[in-house]
């Protein structure tokens, strides 16, 4: 026997995987992001009633830029602690299209939505998002869900979609073009922050996003408080906090990670129960009321989401 055989023969047992175990992986990834989508949604849910906290101590355009600035000086302590090195040239287009989404576009739209709006009636309108992002994703990734999959999206954007117009009596208010335009950037930022959270991990990829903001986000602040002096009270500084570190960072590094794992189409209908949180959120901490409709509407959503979630792609 020469003494090469045994290490240059090839080996079955170290190579091998079986398809039991290949599929335990899969599945343990896949509940792994989805417990992450929630999660960013449940953080996502809280937005618009701590904005509605933010803005009562500040204006609209320093709210906005507050709290990006403090999500930025978050990630980038994050990007420096752990010495993540700066992204491929590649990316930053990609992460371009996040930060004009995610980090300006969709956070200065709807803040201005809520100076005439409730939430409730924001909450419900941005309840178009997921389909709004599945579709951007299926343009942008050439990713073709299955027919059950867009029945029942468009089903749960019907839902939402009925309750909107029940409640403001058919009528399209500036706030509405606000919200409807909010959705467009913030649907582009997610579906290409999903695309880059597979290349990358998902937290850096809005935490580049942030500090890319900073050279606008740093002077935007400092204009807009120098013209709008913050009135500081126990609500506006737990909004403001809120949705710099919790919706701005945190639930975009878990949402992001979600995406990764089980894709932006099922990620993305997760949010149709967003709405239905956040109106719950706007009774217990801004002491809104709850339409009759609510109910109902959130038995439909919630039904259409266990049936994308379901649906093969």
């Amino acid at each position: 026997m020469r003494a090469h055989d045994s290490a240059t023969a090839p080996s079955s047992i170290a190579v091998s995987t079986s398809p039991t175990t290949t599929a335990t992986v899969r599945t343990a990834t896949v509940r792994g992001g989805t417990v992450q989508a929630a999660l960013g949604v449940i953080a996502f849910s809280l937005t618009f009633p701590a904005t509605a906290w933010g803005l009562e101590g500040f204006g609209a355009w320093s709210l906005v830029a507050v709290r990006s600035v403090l999500a930025a000086v978050i990630a980038g302590g994050c990007l420096l602690a752990l010495r993540v090195p700066v992204p491929g040239r590649r990316h930053w287009a990609g992460l371009a299209v996040v930060a004009a989404g995610v980090v300006v576009g969709f956070p200065l739209l709807t803040t201005l939505a809520l100076e005439t709006s409730t939430t409730a009636h924001a909450a419900v309108v941005v309840g178009l998002l997921p389909l709004t992002t599945a579709a951007l994703s299926a343009l942008r990734t050439g990713i073709r869900p299955s027919r059950t999959f867009w029945t029942a999206a468009l089903a749960g954007a019907g839902a939402v979609i009925a309750f909107t117009v029940q409640q403001s009596g058919g009528a399209v208010t500036t706030a509405d073009l606000y919200l409807l335009a909010a959705l467009l950037v913030c649907a582009a930022g997610y579906t290409e922050g999903g695309r880059l959270a597979r290349v990358m991990p998902g937290w850096q990829v809005i935490a580049w996003a942030l500090v890319l903001c900073l050279p606008l986000t740093v002077p935007a602040a400092a204009l807009a408080l120098s013209y709008d002096t913050p009135h500081l009270t126990a609500h506006s500084v737990a909004g403001l906090l809120w949705v710099a570190a919790g919706s701005q960072f945190l639930g975009l590094v878990v949402w992001y990670r979600g995406m990764a794992a089980i894709g932006v189409p099922k990620a993305s209908q997760l949010q149709l129960a967003q709405p239905l949180l956040t109106l719950v959120w706007s009774v217990l901490l801004l002491g809104e009321h709850l339409p009759v409709a609510a109910p109902l509407t959130a038995a439909a959503v919630l039904v259409c989401i266990a049936v994308t979630q379901r649906a093969r792609s």
